[in-house]
């Protein structure tokens, strides 16, 4: 039987929606909508990069500590939104680990890095190293490693039973990507405001105490994830053990902001029975 929180997206006011749940041992309770429809992921893209970028460590193509994007910056810095850079501007702001600048460029600049470190351009490494291992078959890159993701509900499900029972890489490096990184630096939400703190693993926003936020007030702290610009988003609850994915052809808004919470509450009081 499919949960029938995922029903909710039908009020949702978007052209065409999508989600579906995941739990931590790889079953899928439900979708709801065409899940096999390719939508922009917008930023739903650095995940899946930063996954990427961590396989390239784990082979040893890169070091997260190694000098990568502005002068002082690291691939950790480029991960963690701490590099300095501009968000869409490749000029930078502020030094290394001062401030949590959201940023388009440094996933461009780690992209760009990986591509030279690996001799294989970003988009096909990320094929080789994360989406061809999952199956993810309707997924793919076609552009800025920051943004330009297009992809299915049913793959990013396998993603995300990716997230939380790791295949493609050590347990320990993928808790690592969903520990705080640099705690205490403060920044700016996209679209939620002035966070103090504003707390990012590696590639993975951190929900932490966040308010106001995307994910549901009943949302654990440990909940990580992103959300992109074009009405989409991924969150995975460590302690709920499951994670959920929506997507819609709608930019994100004030509707969004209203809409998502009540959707996420709901799909974790279901799923917690």
């Amino acid at each position: 039987m499919s949960l029938q929180s995922l029903a909710l997206i039908e009020n949702w006011p978007v052209p065409t929606a999508a989600a579906g749940v995941v739990r931590a041992d790889g079953t899928v309770p439900g979708t709801h909508g065409p899940a096999d429809h390719r939508f922009p992921l917008a930023s739903v893209t650095k995940p899946l990069a930063a996954y990427a970028a961590l396989v390239a460590y784990e082979e040893g193509a890169v070091e997260l500590d190694e000098p990568a994007g502005p002068p002082g910056a690291t691939v950790r810095h480029l991960l963690a939104h701490t590099s300095g850079l501009a968000f869409d501007e490749h000029r930078t702001m502020s030094a290394p680990g001062e401030r949590r600048l959201y940023s388009n460029a440094g996933f461009e600049q780690l992209g760009d890095h990986i591509a030279k470190a690996t001799e294989i351009p970003f988009a096909e490494y990320l094929r080789q190293a994360v989406l061809e291992p999952l199956g993810m078959t309707s997924t793919s890159l076609e552009g800025s490693p920051a943004k330009d993701g297009v992809s299915t509900v049913a793959d990013l499900l396998r993603f995300a039973a990716e997230l939380q029972a790791p295949r493609l890489l050590d347990p320990r490096t993928v808790a690592e990507a969903m520990t705080v990184q640099y705690p205490g630096t403060k920044g700016v939400l996209p679209g939620y405001g002035h966070q103090n703190p504003n707390d990012w693993g590696l590639g993975f926003e951190i929900r932490d105490t966040k308010s106001p936020h995307w994910t549901g007030s009943s949302s654990s702290p440990r909940t990580f994830g992103h959300f992109g610009q074009s009405g989409t988003f991924l969150w995975t609850d460590p302690d709920a053990q499951v994670a959920a994915v929506a997507l819609t052809d709608r930019p994100f808004g004030p509707w969004a902001i209203e809409a998502w919470p009540v959707f996420t509450d709901a799909v974790l009081t279901e799923v917690r029975g």
